[in-house]
C-alpha cells in the first residue's frame, strides 16, 4: 500500500484523487444495480484508505470525514465485512485520543455478527477489540479475545474467500497488534516478544509499520530496564520515519524518548535528541 510505503501525507493526495474519480462517475453516469454495488464498494474501500491517509498524516477531521462517507457507501454496497473494517480504524483513532470506552464501543460494533466470516477476517476484529479492553487494562476480556484471534487465524485456509483489503493483516501483522496489547496491558517482557518476530517477518516495504512496532519495541525496551537497546531502537524509528512521515510516529517518538533512562552525557542519547528535533522541524 502506497501510505505503508511513503507515509499518508504522501499518499492521500493519490488516494483523493482516485476517490474522485469513482464518486464522479456514481453521480454522473447510469449502470446496472450490480455494476452500482461494484462502484459503491470502490468508493468505501477508497474512503477507508483516505481516511487512513489523514490520520497517519494528523488530518483527524478529514479522517473523520473520509470514514462517515465510506460507512454510507459501504451501507449502500450491501458490505457490512467493508463497513465493519471503517469502524475498525475509527476505533483506533478513539483509542490513540485517549477515549478508550469510545475505542471499545466501536470495536464491539465491527465486530459484531462475523461468525460467518472468512477466519483471518473475524480474527483481526476479534484483534482490534481486544486493543480496546487492554487500553481499558481489562487482562481477562483481552485475553480471551487474543485466543480467540489465536484459533481464528490458525485456522485460516490458502482458499478462504477474503477480501482483498486483508492482504495487510499477515502473520506479521498478526503478532504486532498481540504485542500491542501486551504492551497496553504493562507486560513488556510478553510486548517484546511478540514485536520481535513481527519485526523479524514484516517485509522492509511497509516503512511505516516497521517504524511503527520498532517504536512500541523500544517503549517495552524501557520498560524492561534495557535503556541502550530502547535508545538504538529509537534510533532506527527516526530513520524509518523520515522514509515514511508520519504525525502518529513523530508523536510516539517522543513518547516513548521521556521514558529512556539514560546518563545526561551518554552521546547516543545527545544524538537521539538531535535526530528528534529535525523531525520536528
Amino acid at each position: 500500500m502506497l501510505e505503508a510505503t511513503h507515509g499518508g501525507k504522501r499518499a492521500r493526495k493519490l488516494i483523493d484523487a482516485e476517490l474522485g474519480m469513482v464518486v464522479e462517475v456514481l453521480e454522473r453516469s447510469t449502470y446496472s444495480e450490480n455494476l452500482g454495488q461494484q462502484l459503491y464498494r470502490l468508493a468505501a474501500e477508497l474512503g477507508r484508505m483516505a481516511g487512513w491517509a489523514s490520520f497517519d498524516a494528523g488530518l483527524h477531521a478529514a479522517a473523520q470525514r473520509y470514514w462517515v462517507a465510506a460507512m454510507y457507501a459501504a451501507h449502500v454496497a450491501g458490505d457490512r465485512v467493508l463497513g465493519s473494517n471503517v469502524l475498525k480504524s475509527m476505533s483506533l483513532q478513539c483509542h490513540d485520543f485517549g477515549l478508550p470506552n469510545e475505542a471499545l464501543a466501536l470495536a464491539q460494533a465491527a465486530n459484531q455478527k462475523l461468525d460467518r466470516s472468512a477466519p483471518r477476517v473475524a480474527a483481526m476484529f476479534s484483534l482490534r477489540e481486544a486493543r480496546a479492553h487492554a487500553a481499558l487494562r481489562d487482562a481477562p476480556a483481552c485475553e480471551r479475545l487474543l485466543a480467540r484471534a489465536d484459533t481464528l487465524f490458525a485456522a485460516a485456509g490458502t482458499s478462504d474467500e477474503e477480501p482483498s483489503w486483508l492482504a495487510y493483516f499477515d502473520e506479521a501483522e498478526f503478532y504486532a497488534q498481540i504485542g500491542t496489547c501486551y504492551l497496553d496491558l504493562g507486560n513488556a517482557a510478553k510486548a517484546d516478544d511478540f514485536l520481535e518476530k513481527n519485526l523479524r517477518l514484516a517485509p522492509e516495504t511497509k516503512v511505516r509499520d516497521r517504524a511503527t512496532y520498532t517504536t512500541r519495541r523500544a517503549a517495552a525496551s524501557a520498560q524492561l530496564g534495557n535503556p541502550d537497546e530502547a535508545a538504538d531502537l529509537l534510533s532506527e524509528a527516526v530513520v524509518l520515519i523520515r522514509q515514511a512521515p508520519s504525525s502518529r510516529n513523530v508523536r510516539r517518538v517522543h513518547q516513548v524518548r521521556k521514558l529512556i533512562r539514560l546518563p545526561k552525557d551518554d552521546v547516543r542519547l545527545e544524538e537521539l535528541d538531535e535526530s528528534l528535533a529535525t523531525l520536528i522541524a
